[in-house]
């Protein structure tokens, strides 16, 4: 009888040739638990997805109740659904009054698409500004988008009149012209690792399109919900976009995406043609009642407000000399090392102390730590610990001692 490690491997397709094959049965809080009973500290969050850590009580307890209401009813829009209304109400609470409609789908991929389509069709423009190691989705859309060709070549023909400059490039609004659609941005770069904007591009940006009639799309898909120590990361820069795309911790564990604009430009999808951006399960009722009660438990139990201090403790712990750099003044840090063998040692080995780290698909010799937010001050400490053991074996196996 063939065991879930080899059915795994036969039937599930697979995204790369080296998964980390954890077989997880059991997650709570802080930690996952795998076959064994061996537990893992999460240090990723499934990539910032677990703000506020696996299972929260209030989450599940919303879930249930939902799904003894109801599940799916109809394609979205048709049907006035207690948990969108809620939750589209406690978002935009928090919200410039400009950012005050939102369109919910089912992933980040989904909303970058929602968001540049709404773009097109409000302003009557192709073009569309991205940046060099941006990372959107890896959708047809979202891919054309993205800043890297080695994910792109394979894929070509992608969506034409797209055009390219540097993050942090004060040059970069000159690119911005009157047949501009939109330009799409992360506030912070994540894939690149960690990289914080210069305040003076992103106001170049947000200054030149308002001058154009272009629409700025803030890509918040990783950064929002405390990530960066603010609700949302474009409050940490006071830059607002015309566009504001979520997903992942917006779910509270469940997938769901959304973007998010103002009635005027956001009406356009409604007519010429009807049905402009449709979805069948996006908003889903189950999901938004979870990232209600998600988005409800960062408010009651203040994890925002303790986001500073607990990186700065993640700052003062990683005290090993192979830590070179640390980005990022949230929960969301770069590490950079001495090179790509330190990183590839330190995540695949990261199990074996206990832990569960990740790469950045654009900074080959860093990587993440983007815990829950729930993170105590104990098991910062028990990570730090760890991690600096495992640069200190790395160092030496690098370096062929």
């Amino acid at each position: 009888m063939l065991t879930n490690r080899q059915l795994f491997l036969r039937h599930i397709s697979q995204t790369s040739m080296s998964p980390l094959m954890l077989e997880i049965t059991r997650a709570e809080g802080l930690f996952m638990f795998d076959a064994s009973g061996r537990q893992y500290l999460d240090l990723v969050s499934g990539v910032s997805v677990s703000n506020t850590g696996h299972r929260h009580p209030r989450v599940v307890e919303a879930i249930k109740r939902q799904a003894d209401e109801y599940l799916h009813l109809m394609v979205y829009g048709e049907m006035i659904q207690s948990p969108q209304v809620k939750l589209a109400q406690n978002l935009v609470s928090l919200l410039p009054d400009t950012l005050s409609v939102t369109y919910f789908v089912n992933s980040g991929s989904e909303a970058v698409e929602g968001a540049l389509k709404l773009a097109k069709r409000f302003t009557g423009r192709s073009r569309i500004l991205f940046f060099r190691n941006a990372y959107h989705g890896s959708t047809h859309g979202a891919l054309s988008v993205q800043g890297s060709e080695l994910y792109k070549n394979s894929f070509l023909p992608l969506l034409p009149d797209v055009i390219q400059s540097d993050f942090n490039d004060q040059g970069a609004p000159d690119m911005i012209d009157y047949n501009t659609a939109c330009v799409i941005v992360e506030p912070v770069q994540a894939e690149a690792g960690v990289i914080y904007p210069h305040i003076e591009f992103l106001q170049g940006i947000r200054e030149r399109c308002s001058e154009t009639g272009t629409l700025l799309i803030f890509d918040e898909v990783q950064t929002a919900f405390g990530r960066l120590g603010n609700m949302f990361g474009f409050e940490k820069f006071g830059i607002i976009p015309d566009i504001l795309v979520l997903a992942k911790a917006l779910g509270g564990g469940m997938p769901l995406g959304a973007f998010i604009s103002s009635p005027e430009i956001m009406s356009t999808l409604s007519h010429d043609p009807p049905l402009g951006h449709i979805t069948t399960f996006g908003g889903h009722p189950v999901c938004c009642a979870a990232g209600l009660a998600s988005l409800e438990v960062l408010q009651d139990e203040e994890l925002i407000s303790k986001v500073a201090g607990k990186s700065a403790l993640f700052r003062k712990y990683l005290d090993n000399p192979a830590v070179l750099s640390i980005r990022g003044d949230g929960l969301l840090m770069g590490i950079k090392t001495p090179g790509k063998k330190i990183v590839e040692y330190v995540v695949s080995a990261a199990p074996e102390h206990g832990l569960i780290l990740d790469y950045f698909l654009f900074s080959e010799d860093s990587f993440r730590i983007a815990p829950p937010l729930t993170i105590d001050d104990e098991n910062i400490s028990f990570a730090c610990r760890q991690i600096n053991l495992l640069m200190e074996k790395a160092v030496k196996i690098a370096g062929g001692k």
